[in-house]
């Protein structure tokens, strides 16, 4: 991840925009593809197909090696779940994390849907991730720093007897999909930077929350994440803008 932070100018700020609304589409077309009964990679295909037909290229796709367009995730998957046969049943809950790049800018964003009718934890814990995000970026203004967002974050999941996974967090976007600065969903033991958020920021704020234990696990794949107790896991991202007052989310259109 570059040491830099890069400030959008007016006319990267606009191809951004569309890169994200491109992004949200997906998210959502993902979302209604989570039916029992569909694999995995059912769900990657109408989400591949809807960010190529939108005149974007799916970023994820390759990137460091991953073999899919799309992260689906289900159940005590956390992230990075990689599409294949896996069938999603009644009762699942599945993570879908994505990644669209437009005229060289990156929309990112994911969200955990239920499959039919899920348990009351797992209502719970979708409910409580999606909320932490909005509880984040009530900080996500002119004057913080980054790790404002990331103790609301965790004062939140954790006030709802949560834990807030520690080996992954958010990030800058903008160029690349991963940029400066990165963006912590909890209160670091041990700081390191901390910038203050100024107006022209783009970064990505996503919560990855645990029903049991923080601890993570990966597969040997290794690609997917996974509660280290077997817990139920879900995330919640999407890319921000720092304007000069409240942050504006630039993924959110499509989240229905």
């Amino acid at each position: 991840m570059s040491e830099s932070i890069s400030i959008k100018s007016p006319r990267e700020i606009e191809i951004m925009r569309e890169a994200a609304r491109i992004a949200a589409g997906a998210r959502s077309m993902g979302r209604q593809a989570v039916r029992d009964g569909l694999t995995t990679r059912q769900i990657d295909k109408a989400v591949h197909e809807y960010i190529v037909k939108s005149g974007a290229v799916p970023s994820c796709l390759g990137y460091e090696g991953f073999p899919a367009a799309t992260c689906v995730s289900v159940n005590e998957e956390v992230i990075h779940g990689i599409p294949g046969k896996r069938v999603v049943h009644n009762g699942d809950i599945v993570s879908i994390d994505l990644c669209a790049t437009y005229k060289g800018f990156v929309g990112d964003c994911a969200g955990t849907y239920p499959c039919g009718e899920v348990s009351d934890e797992a209502k719970k814990l979708i409910e409580v991730t999606r909320q932490a995000f909005f509880e984040g970026i009530k900080f996500a203004k002119p004057g913080y720093r980054v790790y404002d967002i990331g103790e609301a974050v965790q004062d939140y999941v954790e006030s709802h007897g949560f834990s807030v996974v520690r080996d992954f967090v958010g990030h800058g976007i903008g160029r690349g999909m991963h940029e400066a600065p990165e963006v912590p969903n909890y209160r670091p033991l041990r700081p390191r930077s901390n910038p203050r958020l100024v107006k022209g920021m783009t970064i990505c704020v996503e919560p990855m929350v645990c029903a049991g234990d923080w601890r993570i696990r990966i597969l040997k794949d290794g690609w997917t994440v996974v509660s280290a107790d077997s817990s139920l896991a879900a995330h919640y991202e999407n890319t921000i803008l720092i304007t000069d007052g409240e942050p504006e989310i630039l993924t959110m259109a499509e989240d229905i």
